[in-house]
């Protein structure tokens, strides 16, 4: 994943207008809540914020649905592996005006309960959708999903055709026909986040040590505060803990049941497929992404050069912009 090589847009949000990289470089100064010396942490919500539904789906799993606020439609996010609803509102502000946002809580990430015998098949993903679905009242619905989230999404109007009435996909986990499953055990992601750090102090600490380095400190500031808020649990003693688990998030990326393309050649709603910098980076998510728009009856490629695979997070206006000119096309 490669750092934005543009400034990100300007938020309503007061003292967020900057990249998550620059929370360092703040005064001296022991951070609120005990952060390191020199950080600063924009605290945006409540400690422990709680999920506006928690919907039951599949093997046991009960669904974090977050509303994110806002007027019009409903629009529906569905979040990239290893974070969660909460972290995509300051995405939501900037569609506020055009629709109601409400993120899922994919199993076991989140405030999202795992799979009662931690099998993470993909096939999940769609059970999870469609679940949230029903209870926002059935579709068909706009949909805006990001990495894995674009994935379930899709698979779950395969599963059942007419939940989505049009989608935006930044960079979906689509493999290419022919490829085969993305991994059948141990790999490099898989490995990664089971080395994660889980616990820190306190959300300052984590907040500080995140936006130090790579990938997360490509973030936009609120960005990557939300995701501290809604991705850790304050525990009992006042330290951070992650929401979602370093080894459910490794078993979901070592997980079957990725769709392919030929899968998404049975899509024929009207889906804009973004993507991010080809050139640098780990690159498969964004090079997957010209054969999943090709592939899709009515699918649109919509390139962003100068962001990375998380881009969502890492310049809310333009994506959001890019949305609402996709969605109300």
């Amino acid at each position: 994943m490669s750092q934005p090589k543009q400034p990100p847009g300007k938020s309503s949000i007061p003292d967020v207008d900057t990249p998550a990289t620059e929370l360092r470089l703040a005064a001296p100064g022991r951070v609120e809540n005990g952060g390191p010396p020199g950080g600063r942490y924009t605290p945006g919500v409540a400690s422990n914020p709680e999920p506006a539904l928690r919907v039951p789906s599949t093997k046991g799993v009960t669904v974090a649905v977050h509303d994110l606020g806002g007027d019009g439609p409903p629009l529906l996010v569905a979040h990239a592996n290893g974070f969660c609803g909460g972290a995509y509102g300051p995405l939501a502000r900037e569609l506020a005006g055009h629709r109601q946002v409400w993120a899922l809580d994919f199993r076991g990430q989140g405030q999202s309960t795992p799979p009662e015998d931690l099998d993470f098949d993909w096939a999940g993903l769609a059970d999870d959708v469609l679940a949230v679905v029903d209870a926002l009242g059935g579709g068909p619905l706009d949909v805006l999903g990001h990495s894995m989230g674009g994935a379930g999404l899709l698979r779950a109007e395969v599963q059942r055709p007419g939940t989505i009435r049009r989608a935006y996909l930044y960079e979906p986990i689509v493999l290419p026909a022919g490829l085969g499953e993305l991994t059948t055990g141990g790999n490099v992601m898989a490995d990664g986040a089971r080395r994660r750090r889980e616990t820190f102090p306190s959300r300052a600490h984590a907040a500080w040590s995140y936006a130090r380095r790579p990938p997360l400190g490509f973030l936009r500031a609120d960005a990557l505060a939300a995701y501290v808020e809604f991705g850790f649990e304050e525990l009992e003693d006042g330290t951070a803990r992650l929401r979602c688990r370093g080894e459910h998030e490794a078993r979901m990326f070592e997980a079957s049941g990725t769709i392919t393309t030929d899968d998404a050649a049975d899509v024929a709603l009207p889906v804009t497929v973004a993507l991010g910098d080809l050139e640098e980076g780990w690159g498969g998510p964004a090079r997957f992404a010209p054969a999943i728009a090709e592939a899709l009856p009515n699918g649109r490629l919509s390139e962003h050069p100068l962001l990375g695979h998380f881009g969502p997070l890492e310049n809310p206006p333009v994506i959001a912009a890019d949305v609402l000119a996709s969605l109300d096309g």
